[in-house]
């Protein structure tokens, strides 16, 4: 069906008991990874090139002993990799938090991931241990600690998700830390901007996933019409179909008020059953609280079937929700740079068949932005996340108009 089958996926892993994945500090691993890094993103993501500006502001953090957070926007599934292009240009390893999830996908992930810097950290409760552990990775200031703070992956490079707050958390608790150890250094964040391009011509690149797509729906390939009309007419047909499932007729008004109206009429009711009532806040921010509610008693296996699947329905119904917000409004239009296009394709052939094909040649170009001093304060609000998002925003809008040559 539409969407949903790679959250089930991913929801099979997290119901197996949870226990925490620590990163190893050597670098024998690293060291390895990264000598092999380029040609994997090129083989694997089709990843030609990664430039990196602003390297020296990382440099000068770490040669200050600071404890540094880096945070990059994340568009695509690949961007954990791309960061190591950084590490690289700036002569130093990295340590991740990741998705529980990824640590089940295969024996060889499991035992390859903290090697290379990775830990777990399971987003439906309140991991204790990868808090305390990226926590220590600030005070002692030995790598950078790579956090995405959108949470998710959006797979739309101009438009950056809200911000969670849990990298506020962990870093004002490293500068205390640091501060009762007399440390003089203090703890930086860097927001990281990455931006990819795509080498090649998108219009031609598209036509072979458009037809796939098309004759999904029972329509023969339009192949008369450019690719904007055929992804348009794609995207209100698919929602025609979520709107017939849910409300039992396609609805009318704008695509971003439809996709608004059918968010918030899919969740409201499954807030009311979990939450005592409708939330507010982002869509993301939404999801994650129902499944933090959700899914702790599946993962205890103590659950009748008839209860079972109910859990499992309301999962899959509230991720459809979050899948169907990641598309902007007004994301394509006359004036969009090429990879708007070619991102909204991806995300109809991941959202349909839970995999979308790779497009070469890819060319990425990562911004190091000035760093975040972290008081040890608590701040009003959440301006320091805040400042985070006005920097990469800027930083994105900036790069789009920065397409890397021919030559790079």
């Amino acid at each position: 069906s539409l969407f949903g089958r790679r959250s089930f996926v991913q929801n099979v892993h997290l119901t197996k008991p949870y226990s925490f994945v620590g990163p190893k500090s050597g670098t024998l691993v690293p060291e390895i990874m990264r000598c092999l890094l380029p040609t994997y993103l090129r083989k694997v993501w089709g990843i030609e090139s990664v430039k990196c500006s602003g390297v020296e502001k990382l440099q000068a953090s770490l040669a200050e002993g600071a404890g540094v957070m880096l945070a990059p926007n994340h568009c695509r599934p690949c961007d954990p990799m791309v960061m190591g292009s950084l590490a690289s240009a700036a002569g130093c390893y990295l340590y991740i938090m990741a998705s529980a999830h990824l640590f089940y996908e295969s024996r060889f992930q499991r035992w390859l991931l903290p090697r290379i810097g990775a830990f777990s950290i399971f987003r439906e409760g309140l991991d204790r241990a990868a808090l305390e552990t990226a926590t220590q990775i600030l005070v002692e200031g030995e790598r950078p600690l790579v956090v995405f703070p959108e949470g998710v992956v959006s797979r739309s490079n101009d438009r950056l998700n809200p911000l969670m707050d849990g990298a506020q958390i962990m870093l004002r608790g490293a500068a205390k830390q640091r501060a009762e150890r007399g440390r003089k250094a203090p703890v930086l964040l860097h927001p990281i901007a990455i931006r990819y391009f795509y080498g090649g011509d998108v219009e031609t690149a598209v036509q072979t996933t458009l037809d796939e797509l098309e004759k999904r729906l029972t329509w023969i390939p339009r192949r008369g019409r450019s690719s904007e009309e055929r992804v348009r007419l794609l995207g209100v047909s698919l929602l025609s179909l979520k709107e017939i499932e849910h409300f039992g007729s396609p609805q009318t008004g704008e695509i971003a008020e439809r996709i608004e109206r059918l968010v918030s009429s899919t969740l409201d009711p499954i807030e009311a059953h979990w939450l005592k009532g409708p939330q507010k806040g982002s869509v993301i921010a939404r999801v994650k609280k129902l499944r933090t509610a959700i899914l702790p008693d599946i993962v205890r296996g103590d659950l009748s079937d008839t209860e079972k699947d109910e859990r499992w329905r309301h999962l899959e119904i509230i991720y459809n929700a979050q899948q169907m917000s990641f598309y902007p409004a007004n994301y394509l239009t006359p004036q969009a740079p090429p990879e708007h296009l070619l991102e909204t394709v991806e995300r109809f052939e991941e959202d349909i068949t839970d995999v979308a094909r790779i497009y070469s040649p890819l060319r990425v170009l990562i911004q190091v932005g000035d760093p975040l001093v972290v008081s040890t304060e608590k701040e009003k609000g959440n301006s320091l996340m805040q400042k985070v998002e006005e920097s990469l925003n800027q930083m994105i809008s900036e790069m789009k108009h920065q397409r890397p040559g021919e030559s790079q």
